[in-house]
């Protein structure tokens, strides 16, 4: 519990405010999980990874800039000609070795690359020119993609936003956190990081994982209640009719699939961790279940038209209408 309370405070040292976003993204990590961010340019971002990076031990990290003539050989690698020995190597991309990578305006890649990202986001390879590469453990992607622009932009598949654990959306911060930048000079630039301490090691990461997994319970009514959750984010389900069909008619065309129950119920574990506890509770389902499901759930073309109604709308009124259940006495 200490290191990752190290870890939190390491990344407060250069980034001001975003605490939940900085909390979910380690939460993620210790999920095992990819993060979507959603936010306009120059809200430290890059900052965040690199940050992030220093302050675990014996990690690297790579950058990814995504544009549309960038090729899935840029990412994964490629064969090349060695003219000395006239053979033929295997150049490895810049996925290859990390454990941190940040993939930049992610919509901006071809669906083609993008789909470059499939296998080593949820099987942790990538295979090349007949070869499987493992990746290195942990493995956290952070990709980015700005919410405004949309000349150039790709629309992320349902199988490409699938493999995100969260999407958050990073905003402005808080008058009072702007003044702390700008007073905060020592972090501005490229030596920020060197104010950085590590806090926690991967292989300390790796064995909090399974220490997370094997000793935070998830009881029955638990499950039961993630499940109604996501079943009722589904238009044709009958428990989406009987709890939310009359607020939410026409508004959803997708719902979330058993996926998102398994992100819930692993990052609900770890919430349940940092709260000191040793069994989820619906307080700790709720607090990760809008970014977790934020990317899943997909809605009308009318509804999505509608600019006073967003996705987290139909989320926060879902989580609002299902009813927890209690554990049964025994």
């Amino acid at each position: 519990m200490q290191k990752v309370r190290n870890l939190l405070k390491e990344l407060d040292k250069v980034i001001s405010g975003y605490k939940d976003v900085k909390q979910k993204t380690v939460i993620a990590l210790l999920a095992d999980g990819h993060v979507l961010l959603e936010s306009v340019p120059g809200l430290a971002k890059t900052t965040l990874i690199a940050t992030l990076q220093a302050s675990i031990g014996n990690s690297r990290r790579t950058r990814i800039q995504m544009t549309p003539d960038l090729k899935p050989t840029d990412i994964i690698g490629t064969r090349i000609f060695n003219q000395k020995t006239g053979e033929f190597e295997i150049a490895k991309g810049p996925i290859i070795g990390v454990n941190l990578a940040l993939v930049d305006e992610i919509n901006r890649g071809t669906p083609k690359t993008q789909s470059a990202l499939l296998e080593a986001m949820q099987e942790r390879r990538v295979s090349l020119a007949g070869q499987v590469f493992t990746l290195e453990d942990p493995f956290l992607v952070l990709a980015t993609m700005n919410p405004i622009e949309q000349e150039g932009t790709y629309s992320l598949p349902e199988a490409q936003l699938d493999r995100f654990a969260f999407k958050l959306i990073l905003d402005y911060v808080s008058r009072e956190d702007e003044i702390n930048i700008l007073q905060n000079t020592t972090v501005h630039g490229r030596d920020a990081q060197s104010l950085v301490t590590p806090a926690i090691t991967t292989e300390e990461i790796i064995a909090l994982r399974e220490h997370i997994k094997a000793n935070i319970a998830v009881s029955r009514a638990a499950q039961e209640y993630i499940v109604d959750i996501v079943r009722a984010t589904r238009p044709k389900d009958p428990l989406h009719k009987k709890l939310v069909g009359t607020e939410l008619a026409g508004k959803i065309a997708v719902g979330a699939s058993p996926r998102a129950q398994i992100w819930i119920q692993r990052t609900a574990q770890v919430v349940a961790y940092l709260d000191g506890k040793e069994a989820v509770t619906p307080e700790h389902i709720k607090y990760i279940a809008r970014d977790v499901l934020r990317h899943r759930v997909f809605l009308t073309q009318e509804a999505a038209l509608d600019g006073d109604f967003t996705t987290d709308h139909a989320i926060q009124l879902i989580l609002n209408k299902v009813p927890v259940i209690e554990p049964k006495s025994k």
